[in-house]
């Protein structure tokens, strides 16, 4: 049953991709400057994002998130500093360089705000938020929404094509601060708080979302919906079936493991799935 909350607006997804049922391959970046596993050689992990967004494109992929994966341990939003933004921007402006393909960005941990500013100078359309309304007690700490701060950031860069992705029950913390607040009720505030899309995830990195998940917040939203972990060749005819799209990484590279280079035959396995789907 829908709830109204904030009035109706286009779809985001068909505003970036023209389409909906689409995927999104993660691409995990290696260490950036200034984190404890960088070695000094930042050629090194922007030409492994290069390769990573190579192979996705050209095994069909619909868009590129890009994602500082290999920063850590991830510190508090509120730590992230100059060096961060600053790699992210040089990773970004090289892939936009090289491939038309829609390209979002998630600054790990929930670094929205900065991420504003590397989505609005690279010219990408859409940042992931892990936390937007509400808090929770991260890997990282305490972790408050941004969404009042982020998006007058936004506003004030001039930036408001850029979409807001936002997890609805972030995976990798606790809830209990918001214990008292159903699935539902966390959806219905990130409609309220004005995200874009709404993002259904599992416990961990690589975890497969749950149906039950998906349902309960299809269920209360007209705001489209995807997946944020776990997707693979294996379920992703069932995600499609009940959401708009899903965003991959883990399964979708060599051996399942997030820190390996993107396997290009799971990538067309996928897509060649998906374009069915959609009668391609």
């Amino acid at each position: 049953m829908f709830k109204d909350v904030f009035p109706d607006r286009p779809s985001a997804l068909k505003e970036i991709f023209g389409k909906e049922k689409i995927v999104i391959g993660m691409i995990h970046c290696q260490p950036l400057p200034g984190s404890p596993f960088y070695e000094g050689n930042f050629r090194k992990t922007l030409d492994a994002a290069v390769e990573e967004a190579r192979t996705y494109v050209e095994n069909g992929i619909d868009g590129l998130q890009i994602e500082n994966a290999w920063d850590l341990p991830f510190p508090n939003p509120r730590d992230i500093s100059f060096e961060t933004v600053a790699g992210l921007t040089a990773v970004a402006m090289e892939i936009r360089s090289k491939f038309d393909i829609p390209i979002g960005v998630n600054m790990l941990a929930n670094g929205v705000v900065p991420a504003m500013a590397v989505a609005s100078v690279s010219g990408l359309l859409w940042v992931r938020c892990n936390q937007w309304a509400n808090a929770y007690v991260a890997n990282e700490g305490f972790v408050e929404g941004p969404s009042a701060k982020a998006l007058r950031y936004r506003s004030f860069l001039k930036s408001d094509h850029i979409r807001v992705f936002a997890d609805v029950h972030v995976k990798h913390g606790s809830h209990a601060i918001t214990a008292d607040r159903s699935v539902e009720e966390q959806a219905l505030d990130n409609v309220f708080f004005a995200a874009d899309v709404l993002i259904a995830t599992g416990e961990r990195t690589g975890d497969e979302t749950s149906s039950g998940e998906i349902r309960t917040i299809k269920k209360v939203s007209k705001l489209p919906v995807i997946v944020g972990s776990g997707t693979s060749e294996n379920n992703i005819a069932r995600i499609l079936s009940e959401c708009e799209g899903a965003i991959a990484g883990t399964h979708l590279k060599v051996d399942d493991k997030w820190w390996n280079p993107v396997d290009a035959k799971k990538v067309r396995s996928l897509m060649k799935i998906v374009e069915q789907i959609r009668g391609e």
